[in-house]
């Protein structure tokens, strides 16, 4: 049963046995699909909260299940760095979703767990009935990953929360004008923990390696073979207006390939947009009601392109 946060903590073995963590919010409602949210590189469950705790409590309640992939948050550090990768992070969302008995389910992938979600449909493409992708498609920006390996490498270590809050806008305020002191201070909350030795980024510190090992002078890899197999299936694409990861280009051709598409553009954020902000807790619940009303013939729906405003 959920605690008094609205969520309980769910553990269950890898495929090679690794410890891992879900949070999981709300009970299962007979006739919505449950909720599975992936978080971005470094980053963990706490993402998702104020979205899940929307999810899990709103006029279609549904179950909502949040992944903390290896090296991250409350699940164990793997010794082999190689093993911090989208194809074995993929595998151990499908051992979660069978220790917890689900066969089917909406996805929503903020950055890398988009990626993860175009392995899935490779994978298992039956496990996915709706996906909402957070500012990630099939082509990533070489200068939006520039950017995250810059601020991973270099990123200073402050020990209280008001100085990591002020490091936070530091990098990403020009990306991120809309966000309040609230938001800022939620992102921190999110992303940091409390040690002994003062805040720490709550991930494997050899994450990094696998991100600066990235030889971006050479194109990255597409991944159009994987995002067309998914035509079929409801998606939900949220961008950032101020992105430097996914590109207005791939957004378009996005559209063309996938006819039922729907976008929402977020003013005044940049990569990623956090989904708890403005109407967009209620515009993805929104989406996921259209999605299973039209779950027989999803060419029928419409594909509509929508500006948010934070």
């Amino acid at each position: 049963m959920p605690g008094t946060e609205g969520f309980s903590d769910f553990f269950y073995a890898a495929p090679d046995g690794l410890r891992l963590h879900v949070r999981v919010y709300g009970e299962a409602n007979s006739g919505h699909w449950p909720v599975v949210c992936l978080p971005g590189l470094t980053r963990n469950a706490r993402d998702f909260h104020e979205l899940a705790q929307h999810l899990s409590t709103g006029s279609n309640p549904r179950k909502v299940i949040a992944f903390d992939y290896r090296g991250r948050g409350q699940s164990a550090y793997d010794p082999d760095v190689s093993h911090y990768n989208v194809g074995v992070e993929a595998g151990d969302i499908l051992a979660g979703l069978s220790a917890l008995g689900i066969e089917e389910a909406a996805f929503i992938g903020t950055s890398r767990g988009g990626l993860i979600i175009h392995v899935l449909g490779a994978l298992r493409p039956g496990v996915l009935k709706a996906i909402v992708l957070n500012d990630i498609g099939p082509v990533i920006e070489p200068a939006g990953l520039a950017h995250i390996q810059s601020y991973l490498e270099r990123a200073p270590k402050p020990k209280t929360f008001a100085e990591v809050v002020n490091v936070q806008r530091h990098v990403h305020g020009q990306d991120f004008p809309a966000l309040t002191d609230a938001d800022w201070a939620r992102m921190v909350g999110a992303l940091y923990r409390e040690t002994d030795q003062g805040l720490l980024p709550d991930f494997d510190p050899k994450l990094v390696d696998t991100v600066a090992s990235l030889d971006l002078s050479q194109p990255l890899p597409a991944l159009w073979p994987q995002f067309d197999a998914l035509a079929a299936i409801p998606l939900l694409t949220v961008r950032g207006a101020n992105s430097r990861l996914l590109s207005t280009q791939t957004l378009d051709e996005m559209r063309k390939r996938h006819l039922g598409t729907e976008t929402i553009t977020v003013t005044g954020q940049g990569h990623a947009p956090f989904l708890e902000t403005g109407s967009l807790p209620g515009d993805i619940a929104t989406f996921l009601d259209r999605a299973e009303r039209h779950k027989e013939n999803p060419k029928t729906r419409s594909g509509p392109e929508v500006t948010a405003a934070v």
